[in-house]
């Protein structure tokens, strides 16, 4: 997995490539809560996110959870077909998605 960041004003924006699984979930994490001081909106763009597991979501929800507790917001955007039908099985879809 590789991470990818941009800060535009308090915006966020964070590109993940490979896979957001038990080995790369903690690295994510580490970095996210890094970089949050001083942002309002995280933007996760998913597009080259290939697998996700119950580690990758718990990362999801910690970060979603820590930027809201600061006021922010998290917004997941450009999910493949298989991440997205994962978020709606489990029920993150609309509250991740804003759809």
């Amino acid at each position: 997995m590789t991470v990818q960041t941009t800060k535009e004003g308090t915006t966020l924006t964070v590109r993940i490539v490979g896979q957001l699984n038990t080995l790369t979930a903690p690295e994510l994490d580490h970095r996210m809560h890094a970089e949050l001081r001083g942002i309002g909106t995280v933007v996760m763009d998913m597009e080259a996110v290939t697998y996700i597991s119950s580690a990758g979501l718990r990362v999801l929800l910690t970060i979603k959870q820590t930027i809201e507790d600061c006021g922010g917001r998290l917004k997941v955007i450009n999910c493949n077909e298989t991440i997205t039908e994962v978020l709606d099985m489990i029920g993150f879809l609309t509250f991740l998605t804003n759809k």
